[in-house]
């Protein structure tokens, strides 16, 4: 019996929902550092960027850096859900637009987040089957104050607020996913990627999956 090419089937598409990965640490613990890296060497991860009330600085572009709004506008969008996470640092105001956001996942795109624990923990009641939470721990405190010294960003007195800060924005690591201690940058970063490339994985973010696993059914 002869079989023609029209009569076969051709399976339903599989393609992936994106997913949201943040980064918390203690500032000092190498997240900026991963981030950037990771940014540089994953293709289809982009960085959320914010709205804030905060002015915008000199080398600052609108839209790059941050989305630079006023005070009524933002709130605004606090009175609209359309923020999934924001707070007030130093009299400014900062979000995460949620539209922009569930745009890219619905593409396939993975969005970063540089953000805390409470804004992490805001995201989580709104989003949680998308959101990857990894906490980046240092060896000690010893080596995160010298981080901090070493980066010769801060005044002293800055470097003993940070240090203050540390132990409680540290006790939050069990609200995560997963925990890393960066002993080393590039080790760290391959980590986080293998992290990733597992999420992505999921049978939970294969939109199609149960439609092509029938297509692969023997027909009666």
């Amino acid at each position: 019996m002869s079989h023609s090419k029209g009569a076969e089937r051709t399976p339903p598409s599989v393609h992936r929902r994106g997913l949201l990965l943040v980064l918390s640490s203690p500032s000092g613990a190498g997240k900026s550092t991963i981030s950037r890296a990771l940014l540089e060497q994953e293709d289809n991860l982009t960085l959320s960027i914010s709205v804030t009330t905060r002015p915008k600085r000199p080398a600052e572009t609108d839209g790059v850096h941050y989305h630079f709004i006023d005070k009524a506008r933002f709130a605004e969008l606090i009175e609209q859900d359309a923020l999934l996470e924001h707070a007030e640092v130093f009299g400014n105001r900062y979000g995460t637009p949620r539209k922009t956001v569930e745009a890219a996942l619905d593409r396939g795109r993975d969005v970063l987040f540089d953000i805390d624990w409470q804004g992490t923990q805001q995201i989580a009641g709104k989003l949680p089957g998308d959101l990857v939470r990894v906490f980046i721990l240092p060896p000690s405190l010893e080596e995160l104050e010298a981080r901090l010294k070493r980066r010769a960003q801060d005044t002293d007195e800055e470097v003993r607020r940070r240090m203050a800060e540390a132990a409680s924005e540290m006790s939050h690591w069990p609200e995560y996913d997963y925990i890393l201690v960066n002993h080393d940058i590039d080790d760290s970063v391959a980590k986080v990627r293998a992290i990733v490339a597992a999420e992505r994985l999921r049978r939970e973010r294969q939109i199609g999956l149960t439609d092509f696993v029938d297509s692969l059914k023997p027909r009666a």
